[in-house]
Parts: structure tokens; C-alpha cells; sequence
């Protein structure tokens, strides 16, 4: 381990972990982790590799400082590895933002705690980064950070989730139109049930909603709600947070299943919601896709729900784009040459009936 890397890793911020009755902090880095103890020691954790226990003195700082000249300093505060779609994204801005592309990447995962990733941008300011990467776990409490990256004359990208500070605070935001997203999957049912000549029919819908107080999920339940209210013979008979995890979506389903008999569709706004709502519609002996029980949509639209779709248990997946790196790489070219950029920039994305999944699946980049 060079001396440069170790002042990396414990220049990065640190998230509090709790297991056992014991805490740690950790170091989330692109090479692996590193686990800063009490009495200020590093234990290097990577793959293949023996730990290794050293202290970081200021001098590696400054042959640090020497070593990178030349790269841009791109520091990225994650929301979490929550999901596949989480962790697609992340590989594809790991990928954009390598040595060889001109950049030196500090990545950190905020494990789902803003008072972490509000730690993660002060650590970023404080070493001096050229640009900031921020994909909010909430939309609100940011507004303190981002006025001292304004200060400091850093350019903030936001990514994924909205963000309710004021425009002026951040350069640019890339992302999803979370709320076409619930509109499309609602026009998306209307379509399907016309076609089947059952647009008539009575519906009682449940939803798996995602995070509390994350974009996606405010965008996706008030799009899909919007255009269910006009619809006067949809009911919408409840909706429960499930985090964006298949346990969360497990849980909630077992739970709507012993409190509604007649559930007609199932709206999960995340693909790991589904695998989780999937068992559990099956360990209750009944059945969900375009032969079953009941209509289940999904969001994301991931390879291992392409393949449920295939295997009869999802009916449509409304796509949300997890490859942001190399947009927000091209936005850092342009930012650091002079360029001006559009401040809000959304993702190309689709809506994948199940009847598509066989032919678009080969294809997919995730």
C-alpha cells in the first residue's frame, strides 16, 4: 500500500456502523474499505490482500498532493447499495470516472444516512475537491452543505433524487422524470386493461412505496395517483413504505395479504419491491404477472426483472436510468473548459411490457 492511498482513504468521510454491541467507523472507498479504530489506526481491508495496520502522517498528504497534478478531484456522495439499480449506477460511475479518463474518484456510500452524506460533502469541501457528485438520500437539509460548497467555489451535480434547495446552490441536476415515470405506468395500465376489454372493470390497487421523503417515490406515487383518481372505478386501497428493498417489499406484501382479499393490482416502485412482493404473493398460494391473481407493476426495469417479466410474474417495468456516469463525465468536461450546461437534464427511458422482455432483454446494459 503506497503512502499517497492511505492519506486517501482516511481523508474520506466516515459513517458509523453498529454491530454487536460495537461501533466502527468506516472508510467506503473505490479499492475496498478501510476501518479507522479509536486510537486513530487504519486497517486496509482489500481483496486478496492481509490487513495491514499503519498511521497516516501529514507529510504522505503533501506527496499525495504531488502525485495526482493534473487529475480532476471528483468526490461522490452515494445514497446507499440499497438495490441493483443502486449499485448499476454506481459501476457506471466508477467506470466514467477513472485515472485513465483524467479524474482521481472519492466514492462514498452513505449506507442510507443523511447526517453521513451531509459528513461526506463537508469532507469533500475540506479537501478541496474540483467537483462534487451528491445523489440526495431525501429531498430536503441540504441547503447548509450546499451554500458552503458555494463558498468554496465547488460546482455540486446533483444526481437520481430531487433536492429542494434553491437552484442557485447547485450547477446542474441529472435524472429521472420520477413523476412521467407513475404517470406513464397508470396510462400504461389504462392501455393494457382497454385492450383486454376490461376497462370497466372495479380495481382495488395497493402500492409498495419506496423511501419515505425520497424523490422517486413522491414523483412515482403522485404521477400514478394522479391520473388513478380520474379513473372513477379505480380504488386505491392503500400504500406502504418498503424502503426499495426486497425485505421491505416482502414484509408489506404479507401484510396487505392478510388485510385485503381482493387485490387486483400491485404497484411496487422498485424492482427489488417486486422480487420481495413475488415471494410472498406465492407463499400465499396465489399468483401475480399477465396470468395471474393479480397485475403487478414494477419500476427500474433491471435485467432480473426483464427476466421475471419473462418468467410470467411482472406485467410491465417503467424504466429509470441507472447510467448517469458518463452524462455527468461529459458535464465535467464541458464545466472545467468554460461551457455552460442545461441545469436540469433527464435520462432517456422507457416502458417495458412483459410481452416485450424476451426480445429487449439480450440487449440490456443492465
Amino acid at each position: 500500500m503506497k503512502k499517497g492511498n492511505l492519506i486517501m482513504l482516511a481523508g474520506l468521510v466516515l459513517l458509523t456502523l453498529t454491530g454487536c454491541g460495537s461501533k466502527e467507523n468506516v472508510v467506503m472507498t473505490p479499492a475496498g474499505e478501510a476501518v479507522i479504530t479509536a486510537d486513530g489506526k487504519i486497517n486496509i481491508t482489500k481483496e486478496n490482500k492481509d490487513v495491514k495496520e499503519q498511521k497516516v502522517s501529514e507529510p504522505e498528504k503533501e506527496e499525495e498532493n504531488k502525485t495526482e497534478t493534473g487529475l480532476l478531484h471528483v468526490g461522490f456522495a452515494q445514497v446507499g447499495s440499497e438495490s441493483g439499480w443502486r449499485l448499476a449506477q454506481t459501476d457506471s460511475m466508477k467506470a466514467a470516472f477513472t485515472e485513465e479518463n483524467g479524474y482521481r474518484f472519492d466514492f462514498v456510500d452513505c449506507n442510507n444516512d443523511q447526517k453521513a452524506q451531509i459528513s461526506a460533502l463537508e469532507q469533500f469541501i475540506a479537501d478541496k475537491v474540483d467537483y462534487i457528485v451528491l445523489d440526495p438520500i431525501v429531498e430536503d437539509g441540504y441547503d447548509e452543505v450546499l451554500e458552503k460548497a458555494k463558498d468554496a467555489a465547488i460546482p455540486v451535480i446533483v444526481v437520481d433524487r430531487n433536492i429542494s434547495a434553491d437552484s442557485s446552490l447547485y450547477t446542474c441536476w441529472v435524472g429521472s422524470d420520477f413523476t412521467k415515470e407513475g404517470k406513464d405506468a397508470a396510462n400504461w395500465l389504462i392501455e393494457d386493461l382497454n385492450k383486454k376489454n376490461r376497462g370497466a372493470e372495479e380495481l382495488n390497487i395497493l402500492t409498495i412505496m419506496g423511501s419515505n421523503g425520497a424523490s422517486a417515490t413522491i414523483g412515482r406515487t403522485d404521477g400514478f395517483e394522479e391520473i388513478a383518481k380520474a379513473q372513477t372505478n379505480w380504488k386505491l386501497l392503500d400504500k406502504q413504505y418498503g424502503d426499495f428493498t426486497k425485505d421491505g417489499g416482502n414484509a408489506v406484501m404479507k401484510a396487505f395479504l392478510k388485510q385485503y382479499k381482493d387485490i387486483d393490482v400491485l404497484v411496487c416502485q422498485n424492482d427489488d419491491e417486486a422480487f420481495g412482493a413475488i415471494e410472498a404473493i406465492k407463499e400465499a398460494g396465489k399468483t401475480c404477472g399477465p396470468n395471474g391473481d393479480m397485475i403487478l407493476i414494477s419500476f427500474d426495469a433491471g435485467g432480473a426483472a426483464f427476466q421475471a417479466m419473462i418468467d410470467g410474474d411482472i406485467n410491465v417495468d417503467v424504466e429509470c436510468n441507472p447510467l448517469e456516469g458518463p452524462v455527468v463525465s461529459d458535464i465535467i468536461q464541458k464545466l472545467s473548459k468554460g461551457e455552460e450546461v442545461e441545469q436540469v437534464q433527464y435520462m432517456p427511458e422507457e416502458v417495458f411490457p412483459a410481452e416485450t422482455a424476451a426480445e429487449i432483454l439480450p440487449g440490456r446494459a443492465y
